[in-house]
């Protein structure tokens, strides 16, 4: 079975970490946007919003969104467009990963096929680092929670080193009986 899915890796037409890379967190949404989506199909950006445009029903909101003006200026200041004419004049559509498996249903070649496989895998893959990372953030809160818990307990064991890491100083008393002014 491994033999069978390492295959299947190497037989995707393109990497899943390129993937992974064009994949934005917007709107507190993972989303892909349309211009990637259409190099990786190897179609025309143009061709790829006309099908969209024709099956529109095919795409709820939740699915694809047209990003705001501030949501593509933002993306343009973080380097991760190069710039705004690479949106080819128009504010850029986005879909989710349920509007990018609608895709293969627009685009029927073989390719479109082949890439959403790829790109479902790299959603996948992005949700399960996401959610180790989450489980992580959670022990290592509980590890936090439980030092602070034991911080009063450190204090008194340090506390009581330092004691006796420097004993306490004597005061120079003199030893016999002290004569108080001449009788």
């Amino acid at each position: 079975m491994p033999e069978k899915r390492s295959r299947l890796v190497e037989n995707l037409p393109v990497p899943i970490q390129l993937i992974e890379r064009r994949i934005y967190l917007i709107r507190r949404q993972k989303v892909m946007l349309d211009r990637d989506l259409a190099e990786l199909y190897q179609v025309k950006p143009i061709a790829l919003r006309q099908q969209v445009k024709r099956n529109l029903d095919r795409f709820p909101d939740d699915f694809m969104f047209q990003l705001t003006k501030k949501e593509a200026d933002l993306l343009v200041s973080q380097t991760v467009i190069p710039s705004k004419q690479s949106f080819g004049g128009y504010l850029p559509y986005v879909f989710t990963q349920e509007g990018v498996a609608m895709l293969s249903s627009v685009l029927r070649s073989k390719r479109a096929i082949q890439v959403n496989v790829a790109i479902m895998r790299a959603f996948v893959r992005l949700r399960q680092m996401l959610e180790s990372n989450e489980e992580l953030n959670r022990k290592f809160a509980a590890v936090i929670r439980k030092l602070g818990e034991h911080d009063k307990y450190f204090k008194v064991v340090f506390d009581e080193l330092e004691k006796l890491s420097n004993p306490p100083t004597r005061s120079h008393r003199q030893i016999g009986f002290a004569i108080k002014g001449n009788r």
